[in-house]
């Protein structure tokens, strides 16, 4: 038998938890006649919880065998999946179809053969990995529902599509969906297209992540087709997976839903309360705001393509006697503490070791170089360095491209709140931060005094994108999005804004910024400012607070699936 972590490269995914496969087959399968699919089953554990349902629902073990459908790529999969649910010694009244899912539903589809309800955990494979037979066929799929699939979608996403093609009018469908669904701009059509396609949504998430082995955040999609007009999305937290036992669909028909924007707009949105949404999407709507891209470009940090050697402390340009051929660098978005990286800050990193270095090395032939660089050069293509991919496809692995100094920085990566930093010390950063410079006659100074600010601290957590380890990301295009505050920000001194920030902290940066800037400059009330500010808390804490489920209990061992009791 081949370990766990070797089927989990082949399936690119992970046994789903027993509680979670119990409520998704509770929640799916409404009657006892439903015809269920699960389209990726692995070793059976969901088929496992859709038996038991549809015995629990007044099915019978030899109804279940023509109800019943599971799909599975790998082979030594499929028979565990078959043994889970042995019944008699005999392995073949559960049927599991041993093949593509793909190349089985393009079958369904053409005989117009659905389903009531399907479950399913499905694989998280990129595109490099998905095998091209296979991608060929999901990606034909995804461009029959009017998507446009390329290099970034992963395998998640088609399984999605096409599970969501083989439902019946009036079908369930229940998954285990990465946290990506929500958020990721790969996956801005498929939100578009499941909030046109399904009549309810619901989004279950938990506090706890629910995979120990990665730090990948999971949300439970019950999506429904009922036959009736839009009705909306709703979204619940749990703790844990232990609080799944006590939820249930008179639970969810209690919770109120929220109108579902049909554009690609991120689902980040609708952890919100209705009248949250609304006053975002109002002031979406103001002439007021200015959007970032208006006033700065923000670009990538230096891709080195290897800061182990590019990147140097000061002992390491001591000893190779390097510094003619260096510049100051910042790698670190914890360097960066103010709001301005001052020619202190620097030294700081210097005199602590810290990489703070760039190389930089003339772009010429190697025989040219000065015997310095050569010696240096040499000892990293000993180590292989020169075989990474962007030094290999470089003209010379040792010139590192694009290393111009910009005016500010930006965090790329956010732990409590985003920021624009002034470059008082003339350095460049690496790709963990942002490099910024002003546009269309801008200050520097006034942009990143006026990026603070609750309004914009809100939209930054909706417009950005966090994954299972509590960081949000903004890539360049999103942090060109933000809206900024303008009218007012020349009054605002980002020297007293960066003395404050280092003493006292954001908040009472944020009391002086938010008066300025949202109270006087656009005429907010008092209770409207406050609301943002509950919006960029509630989801920065959401955010930083997943945590690994230490209440999780181990998945079952294979079991044999007993005949109802008479």
């Amino acid at each position: 038998m081949k370990p766990l972590a070797t089927y989990q490269k082949l399936r690119g995914g992970y046994y789903t938890p027993k509680p979670i496969a119990d409520f998704l087959a509770h929640w799916a399968i409404q009657t006892a006649n439903a015809r269920v699919l699960e389209p990726s089953c692995g070793d059976g554990t969901l088929l496992q919880s859709a038996t038991e349902t549809l015995l629990a629902r007044g099915a019978t073990l030899s109804s279940i065998i023509n109800q019943l459908q599971g799909i599975e790529f790998d082979p030594q999969e499929a028979v565990k999946a078959r043994a889970r649910l042995a019944y008699d010694g005999d392995s073949h009244l559960l049927s599991v179809h041993n093949g593509d899912f793909f190349a089985y539903s393009y079958k369904h589809l053409a005989n117009k053969e659905y389903f009531d309800a399907i479950i399913g955990n499905p694989p998280f494979i990129r595109y490099q990995n998905f095998p091209e037979e296979q991608r060929q066929i999901a990606f034909y799929f995804m461009q029959q529902a009017g998507l446009h699939p390329s290099r970034l979608t992963n395998a998640w996403v088609p399984f999605l599509v096409t599970s969501t093609l083989l439902l019946t009018q009036h079908g369930r469908l229940a998954m285990v969906i990465p946290a990506e669904l929500l958020q990721v701009n790969y996956a801005a059509e498929l939100r578009s297209f499941l909030s046109r396609y399904y009549t309810s949504i619901t989004l279950v998430t938990f506090k706890k992540l629910v995979f120990d082995d990665i730090q990948q955040e999971v949300v439970l999609l019950l999506a429904e087709r009922n036959g009736h007009l839009q009705t909306g999305i709703r979204t619940l937290e749990l703790d844990g997976i232990a609080d799944l036992v006590t939820c249930n669909d008179t639970d969810f028909a209690q919770m109120p839903l929220k109108e579902m924007d049909h554009s690609t707009e991120k689902w980040t949105m609708y952890f919100l309360e209705a009248h949250e949404l609304q006053l975002l999407r109002t002031l979406q709507e103001r002439l007021d705001l200015t959007r970032a891209s208006s006033v700065i470009d923000v670009d990538v940090g230096i891709v080195t393509g290897l800061n182990n050697f590019f990147v140097l402390t000061a002992e390491q340009v001591e000893r190779y006697q390097l510094t003619p051929y260096t510049q100051r660098i910042v790698g670190r978005s914890a360097q960066l503490t103010g709001l301005r990286f001052l020619e202190q800050d620097w030294q700081k990193n210097v005199t602590d070791q810290a990489p703070s270095f760039l190389l930089t090395t003339p772009d010429m032939p190697f025989y040219l170089l000065p015997e310095e660089l050569k010696k240096y050069i040499t000892e990293g293509e000993e180590k292989g360095f020169h075989q990474g991919y962007k030094c290999r496809i470089r003209n010379r692995w040792y010139v590192v491209p694009s290393v111009w100094i910009p005016q500010a920085f930006m965090l790329r990566q956010v732990h409590q709140y985003p920021k624009i930093i002034l470059n008082e010390a003339s350095a460049t950063s690496t790709d963990t931060i942002h490099r910024v410079k002003a546009r269309n006659g801008y200050s520097t100074r006034t942009v990143a005094a006026a990026f603070l600010n609750s309004l914009t601290f809100a939209f930054s957590e909706i417009i950005g994108r966090s994954y299972g380890g509590g960081v949000l990301e903004l890539e360049p295009n999103e942090a060109e999005k933000l809206p900024l505050p303008l009218v007012g920000a020349e009054h605002l001194c980002l020297d007293d804004l960066d003395t404050l920030l280092r003493s006292k902290g954001i908040y009472a940066v944020l009391d002086i910024t938010d008066r300025l800037l949202l109270q006087e400059g656009m005429g907010l009330s008092i209770q409207e400012i406050r609301q943002l500010r509950t919006i960029w808390e509630k989801l920065r804490d959401r955010r930083i607070n997943r945590k690994p489920d230490t209440t999780k209990k181990k998945s079952p061992p294979l079991i044999v699936c007993a005949p109802p009791s008479s």
